[in-house]
């Protein structure tokens, strides 16, 4: 490395392992031939256990069955349901196929549902009946309710006009508009095995075959549309930097319809021959005990809130988790004192770190399995495999010096294809020559380990005086009656924006404004202390456990008065 590279934050990934250049469905039959025998998924609250083998049949299976139902290369299939095994199946058949699997929010309501719908242009949609407060089906039927009426061959709906087909997987919950999971089934019989092998040879690695839609924070969400290439890869290089091989059993908490377990975790595991456990239609931290323990798992996916719940679950020390070795903890910055238990109550001594979105399909950073623990819980790791990153002044776009603040940006294989349908907001975030702008502000080391210290649109400024968020909650994690902490911006008259933490306590501990700010007195700089601390029980997040500090910054401001 030169001495120049050295004093600039950019480094690449650099790897003697090459880039796959299979389609998914290539790699999941290879996978398939490899260790046909082996448990391949596993979905415990649905009682389901398949072989590669077993899935491959039910994977063909529903492949065949689309096609015969007119489903084409290229058309969108969207698919509406927590985690299960027909997720899975249909994210595999989709591929052999060469259908473009948009996937949906299962959180989302009527409004985000026909968003999402109509912006893709989804012609099929598979949902689930109902999960928890979401009652899917009646969701559906009140944007399209043709489908109380007539039968699934010739359903069509005025509202959503793309939409030609529906199959819901709770087959008593049902409209006669729809299809269901066994019925669609039945169509397999009239498509060829051959026709389908002929089909998935003509497709093309670098072909679009996944939407995501970004969170929306800040207006309409925003379709990524990554290829085979993306996403099978980074599922690749993320499982290797783990380690994973064909004995690693996988347990996935995490919801599918996201990177983290489409990605992450499902083509991770199938790039290796890993098996797949789902514990739970969603997350709960009982089963994942339960998977780890009764599994024999040796790997274990999570966001910090979700490892957290699990530790300081009451009977977590009568499920015997000896058997995991690694894992990745994700989505948001971890406590140093949680990943010391997570390493030694829970024998995950090769927990991993990863950062990214998902318009990188998603990860760019990874911690190696022996990272020390201060890199682990101070940065998001090293650049993967075959990426390229640089940290560029906001104002004019230079790359700055390592251990300044800058923009992350990153470029290589996992750079999304677009926003589907927006070329405007393409153009905005990944640039001419080939950057994908995260709006991330974060630091490079010497030793290239990058720390993410906060947000663009985050970062405050008061009184001139540039803050980042993260370098305060780093600071108030050192108070002992803090469990978590979060800081945010809000209006004020005097300076144009002042400091504000939302904190919540540890167990059993107690802490008052006056304490907190006397707390950080002669410790960090005066401007930096909080002017407003709100004491809060959690924070509100996406499912995936990144923190909204938008809608905290919203609250606050009305609850303060000072809109």
């Amino acid at each position: 490395m030169s001495r120049q590279t050295r004093q600039i934050s950019y480094v690449s990934g650099i790897s003697d392992t090459p880039l796959k250049g299979q389609t998914i469905g290539d790699c999941f039959d290879a996978t398939v031939a490899r260790f046909p025998e082996r448990d391949a998924l596993i979905s415990r609250h649905q009682g389901l256990r398949y072989s590669w083998q077993q899935l491959q049949r039910a994977v063909d299976q529903a492949a065949r069955a689309l096609l015969a139902l007119g489903v084409a290369k290229g058309d969108r299939v969207g698919i509406w349901s927590p985690n299960c095994a027909e997720w899975t199946i249909t994210q595999f058949a989709t591929a052999k196929i060469g259908a473009i699997l948009v996937n949906i929010n299962p959180s989302y309501r009527t409004h985000e549902l026909e968003y999402a719908l109509k912006q893709s242009g989804t012609s099929t949609l598979i949902l689930q009946g109902a999960f928890k407060a979401s009652d899917y089906v009646a969701t559906l039927a009140e944007l399209a309710p043709e489908l109380h009426d007539g039968s699934p061959d010739g359903f069509a709906s005025a509202r959503l006009p793309d939409l030609k087909r529906v199959i819901c997987l709770d087959e008593a919950r049902a409209l006669p508009g729809m299809y269901r999971w066994s019925g669609l089934l039945q169509h397999a019989d009239r498509v060829t095995a051959d026709r389908l092998a002929e089909l998935q040879a003509g497709l093309e690695f670098d072909e679009p075959i996944n939407i995501q839609y970004t969170s929306g924070t800040t207006g309409a969400p925003k379709g990524a549309t990554l290829s085979h290439h993306n996403i099978l890869n980074n599922g690749f290089f993320v499982a290797r930097t783990m380690n994973l091989s064909e004995v690693d059993r996988m347990v996935i908490p995490v919801p599918l319809y996201h990177c983290f377990g489409m990605v992450m975790g499902n083509l991770g595991c199938v790039t290796h021959g890993a098996t797949m456990i789902y514990p739970g239609d969603g997350f709960d931290a009982q089963a994942t005990l339960e998977a780890v323990a009764e599994e024999r798992a040796t790997t274990l996916y999570g966001v910090p809130t979700m490892f957290i719940a699990e530790l300081e679950h009451p009977d977590v020390e009568r499920f015997d988790l000896s058997s995991l070795r690694t894992g990745i903890m994700a989505g948001s910055i971890c406590p140093i004192e949680v990943m010391r238990k997570v390493i030694d109550k829970m024998h995950m001594q090769d927990v991993t770190i990863c950062y990214g979105m998902t318009e990188t399909s998603p990860v760019s950073f990874q911690t190696q399995t022996d990272a020390p623990l201060e890199k682990r819980v101070t940065t998001v790791g090293t650049i993967h495999p075959h990426l390229e990153v640089k940290l560029v002044s906001p104002e004019t776009g230079a790359v700055v010096p390592r251990g300044t603040t800058g923009e992350l940006c990153t470029r290589g294989y996992s750079v999304m294809l677009g926003y589907w349908n927006n070329e405007e907001a393409t153009a905005k975030a990944i640039d001419a020559a080939g950057w994908m702008h995260t709006g991330d502000l974060a630091t490079m080391d010497e030793e290239g380990y990058v720390a993410i210290v906060g947000r663009i649109k985050d970062m405050i400024i008061r009184g001139g005086e540039n803050i980042y968020p993260r370098e305060i909650e780093d600071f108030l994690y050192t108070h002992p009656a803090i469990s978590d902490v979060q800081v945010i911006g809000v209006p004020d008259e005097k300076y144009g924006e002042e400091v504000m933490a939302w904190v919540k306590l540890s167990e059993g501990e107690s802490l008052d404004e006056e304490g907190l700010q006397a707390f950080c007195q002669g410790r960090i700089a005066h401007y930096k202390v909080p002017r407003y601390v709100k004491f809060v029980d959690a924070f509100p997040m996406t499912v995936t456990g990144k923190i909204q500090k938008f809608k905290m910054r919203k609250e606050a401001t009305l609850e303060l008065g000072l809109d």
